[in-house]
């Protein structure tokens, strides 16, 4: 007797340095082989490929990049996996966001277009381009000024990494970029349209960062009021929206000989990466906020209930789950701060130990940061040298510490700034909880949960326990359970969650007496927080300024 093949799904995570394909099996998730590709540009924010300079908080990516993630990544994927093209019945992808690009009526990127190719605007803006400041704060303005009933969804703030900041940026800095661009389209969008051949839209970025709410767009005459040209701009993002887990086409010849998976396959409407690990992390029921630490963090929660959360990045009906209203929150820099520092504080006699030992200067300055006491090294850091995204959403805010001296060591610093984060997800957590929506659990995900220091600290500072996602892979995994759900394998994201996600319940347990100390920090923290961030001073906002006119 012979037996069908176990079929399978493939899940396609765009990060921002890199993209990773996952084979996963249907029927128990079971994650079968993997391949990474690395950007060739990678970020680019110092210069075009043609070496024309670009400003400050400039942000930009290369769409060749992401087509040679599908090239490379997921053909080496299904090798170590060891699986026939034959039973993958679904693929599906996530990616960063907001990650935008202007394109033309056929999906062309702009910056591929013959002309445009040393025009910074006609790149693809990565999310962490910061340089839309200013629309974002105009848009604020005039939202404030108008009434408009949507910026309550989106905690009172929109911020310069979304849709309408970005494009606005574009129509006042280079008009003939924005008159060119037929589509405005999210780059989660973008490869799904790759796939397909065919433009889909779907709900999850329309919502958070798109401002759709209630099934519509702002309407012309607010538009207007933030530029004449920019009345029309709802024209380059209109198109239905579809529904999280359900197929936007299948593939396409050209993208299967591109991927080696076959003519046909399913292809899973687009979605974020961190919405889409909330299925990997089994984190989908109301209050149960799941926290994706990496570069930066990303916070999601569903609840029953909308609610206006201060500073909230959005507040989208399905926006993560049919049926909930999911919320999202986040800090710009998490493990880019971390970096900064072992980049910027490492001597050379750690460097020189570092190696001596066979370890990263990571895990030197871990080890040495955890044999102190809370508070022995004297420092309070704020965590915004990549701004503010929750709860001020300020991008032109910066990052601060307190306390230092010439006693003061790398591994205090370093440890200052882990502490910093776990403050700022705290005041994230609070600002839910003021506003009425509780969270009862909270799961962390990502590559930060290999360093333990780092998640017991956060154990301590939330003073709650903290499960873990039981994978490293939580964006490609969640991507290939909402395949699995597109190609019909299971009726809905919930039932395909619980049989193939990954969740590790009480990995972290609060220490009671660090608990109470980093209470008395974390009350220093909030003092620094709203002084800096509320308008005690404006110190922040004038050297940026500074720097930008020099």
């Amino acid at each position: 007797m012979t037996t069908d093949p176990p079929a399978v799904t493939v899940g396609v995570d765009f990060g921002t340095l890199s993209g990773r394909a996952l084979v996963v099996a249907v029927q128990d998730g079971k994650e079968l082989g993997s391949a990474v590709h690395d950007y060739t540009h990678g970020v680019v924010d110092e210069a075009l490929p043609d070496g024309r300079e670009l400003p400050p908080d400039w942000a930009l990516q290369i769409p060749q990049d992401w087509r040679d993630v599908l090239r490379f990544a997921v053909p080496g994927a299904l090798r170590e996996a060891g699986v026939r093209p034959e039973q993958v019945v679904g693929i599906a992808t996530d990616f960063t966001a907001c990650t935008v690009l202007p394109a033309t009526s056929g999906g062309t990127p702009l910056c591929e277009l013959p002309g445009l190719t040393g025009r910074p605007h006609a790149y693809p803006k990565l999310w962490r381009h910061h340089a839309a400041q200013p629309e974002a704060d105009l848009i604020v303005r005039r939202a404030e000024e108008s009434g408009q009933p949507w910026l309550a969804r989106y905690g009172g703030k929109i911020s310069s990494e979304w849709q309408y900041a970005k494009a606005l940026q574009v129509l006042r800095e280079d008009p003939e970029v924005y008159a060119a661009a037929d589509r405005w389209i999210e780059a989660a969008d973008w490869i799904v349209w790759e796939l397909t051949g065919a433009e889909s839209r779907n709900l999850c970025t329309a919502g958070y960062k798109g401002i759709h709410q209630d099934g519509a767009y702002p309407d012309a005459g607010f538009l207007a009021s933030l530029h004449p040209g920019f009345a029309g701009f709802t024209a380059k993002l209109e198109h239905p929206l579809a529904q999280l887990g359900t197929p936007a086409g299948r593939l396409s010849a050209a993208a299967a000989e591109l991927t080696g998976l076959r003519e046909g396959t399913v292809v899973a409407v687009g979605n974020v990466d961190a919405h889409v690990t909330s299925a990997a992390a089994q984190a989908l029921d109301p209050g149960h906020m799941l926290a994706i630490m990496g570069t930066s963090t990303c916070h999601i929660m569903n609840s029953d209930v909308p609610a206006d959360v201060p500073g909230m990045c959005g507040v989208v009906r399905d926006g993560v789950v049919p049926g909930l209203w999911g919320y999202e929150a986040g800090q710009s820099g998490v493990g880019d701060i971390f970096a900064w520092a072992v980049r910027t504080t490492t001597p050379q006699e750690y460097a020189a130990e570092a190696r001596r030992r066979g370890i990263s200067p990571h895990e030197l300055l871990t080890e040495k940061a955890a044999a102190q006491p809370v508070g022995g090294h004297g420092l309070l850091a704020l965590d915004w040298h990549s701004g503010n995204r929750s709860v001020l959403v300020d991008h032109h805010l910066s990052g601060l510490v307190v306390g230092l001296t010439l006693d003061t060591r790398p591994e205090d610093l370093y440890r200052a700034l882990v502490e910093a984060t776990a403050y700022g997800t705290r005041t994230i957590i609070e600002a839910f909880e003021t506003a009425g929506v509780p969270v009862t659990d909270f799961t962390a995900g990502g590559g930060l949960l290999k360093n333990r220091f780092l998640m017991q600290t956060y154990s301590d500072i939330l003073n709650r326990p903290i499960n873990v996602l039981a994978s490293d892979q939580g964006p490609a995994l969640g991507a290939a359970i909402h395949a699995a759900v597109a190609a019909g394998a299971y009726p809905d994201i919930r039932a395909a969650s619980a049989a193939m996600g990954r969740l590790d319940r009480r990995a972290y347990l609060p220490d009671p007496a660090r608990a109470v100390a980093y209470d008395r920090l974390y009350a220093e923290y909030r003092e620094l927080h709203d002084h800096f961030g509320r308008g005690g001073s404006g110190v922040m906002h004038r050297l940026r300024a500074l720097r930008t006119q020099a």
